[in-house]
C-alpha cells in the first residue's frame, strides 16, 4: 500500500520535473511538487523505519525511500538559493552507484512479474540518476533527453505501477 502510495507521487514529480527540464514550467514552480513530493516519500520513509516491528527490510526500504526524498528536496532548494547544481549531481552519482546492487538484488529475489518491473525500474532509476550526474557535474548537453527519459520513467516507473498497486490489480 505504502508503495502504491509512493509510486503515485514519484511518478507524478518525474513527469512534472521532466516537463520541467523541457521548459514547459517555470524554475519556482517546479519546487511546489518537488516539496511534496519529498514530504510524502520522508512521511513514508519515517514509518517504515520507526513503526513498531520494523525490521532490517523496513530500514533498507526506509533508506531506499530517502534517496528519493532528498533528490526533490535538494531540486525544490536548488530552485531558490541559486546553486549551479553540481552538489546535486554528485548526489546523484551516488544514488546511481547505490542503484546497481539494489537493482541486482532486487531481480535476483524476484518471483514476480511485478518484482521484475521493480528491479528493472531501480535500473532505469540509476540511470536516471547518472544522467543528472552527466547533465549537473560534466555539464553533457543532454537536458532535452534527459526532461524527455523523465517523463517516460514517471509514466512507466512511478505513476503506472502506482496506480496499479493502489487499485489492487499488482501486488
Amino acid at each position: 500500500m505504502l508503495l502504491g502510495l509512493a509510486l503515485f507521487y514519484v511518478g507524478a514529480v518525474l513527469c512534472l520535473n521532466g516537463l520541467w527540464l523541457l521548459e514547459q514550467i517555470g524554475d519556482n514552480e517546479i519546487a511546489v511538487i518537488d516539496i511534496f513530493v519529498g514530504g510524502v516519500t520522508l512521511l513514508i520513509a519515517l514509518y517504515l523505519a520507526f513503526a513498531p516491528g520494523a525490521d532490517l527490510g523496513s530500514v533498507k526500504g526506509a533508506a531506499l525511500t530517502l534517496l528519493f526524498t532528498f533528490t526533490y528536496f535538494w531540486v525544490a532548494i536548488n530552485r531558490y538559493n541559486g546553486a549551479d547544481g553540481r552538489g546535486l549531481g554528485w548526489f546523484c552519482l551516488f544514488v546511481a552507484i547505490t542503484a546497481i546492487p539494489v537493482t541486482i538484488q532486487t531481480l535476483q529475489a524476484a518471483q514476480s512479474t511485478w518484482d521484475m518491473w521493480f528491479g528493472l525500474s531501480w535500473g532505469a532509476w540509476g540511470i536516471l540518476w547518472f544522467m543528472f550526474f552527466l547533465l549537473l557535474v560534466l555539464k553533457k548537453p543532454i537536458v532535452k533527453l534527459t526532461g524527455a527519459v523523465t517523463v517516460l520513467q514517471g509514466i512507466f516507473t512511478g505513476w503506472l505501477p502506482g496506480f496499479l498497486l493502489l487499485n489492487g490489480v499488482l501486488k
